[in-house]
């Protein structure tokens, strides 16, 4: 099962990855520093830093699927 809070849903938008809000500062629309065509890479098990351009801060993406980012950090609180 996937740790839904080490998960952040992203988009691609013209060939662009963005996160809605950046969980860290919440800024809207972060396009992000990463290629679609990196995410395969990252499906087979390449792990790729991802340094988030509005403040900063830095995770380790570990998987990703069609929807979500799977980060080596927790983004957000766990559901119970």
């Amino acid at each position: 099962m996937i740790p839904f809070e080490k998960a952040w849903p992203y988009d691609v938008i013209m060939g662009d990855l963005y996160v809605s809000s950046c969980p860290f500062c919440g800024a809207d629309n972060v396009l992000l520093p990463v290629r679609p065509a990196e995410l395969q890479d990252i499906q087979d098990g390449m792990k790729r830093l991802l340094v988030f351009p509005c403040c900063r801060n830095k995770v380790t993406i570990v998987d990703a699927d069609r929807d979500y980012l799977l980060t080596d950090r927790v983004l957000r609180k766990a559901l119970r």
